[in-house]
């Protein structure tokens, strides 16, 4: 009983693994942020999109960072998920 309890959590470790490899980050670039409160608006549409793990807006910059499971959303979607919430988007970049 013991050894499949063993086996069950050193599967169950693995497939966290496996699912933490296939991450990738984005790079965006916003339009139309016009105040401090606009990268609010702008992570809370990315944080909607299944798959996304982590996002990080400059203002400043006018640039989003996020990290996506490539298996369940793409660069093409991310950016649509933040012109719909009123900011035009392009990628800029895949890493």
């Amino acid at each position: 009983m013991f050894r499949s309890f063993m086996f069950a959590v050193f599967l169950a470790l693995s497939s966290m693994t496996v699912a933490a490899d296939v991450a990738n980050t984005v790079t965006l670039e916003v339009q139309g942020m016009t105040c401090a409160a606009c990268p609010i608006t702008v992570k809370k549409a990315l944080k909607r999109v299944p798959g996304v793990s982590d996002v990080k807006v400059n203002y400043k910059s006018g640039i989003a960072e996020v990290n996506y499971d490539p298996n369940k959303t793409s660069p093409d979607e991310l950016a649509k998920a933040i012109t719909t919430a009123g900011y035009p988007t392009t990628v800029k970049g895949v890493h």
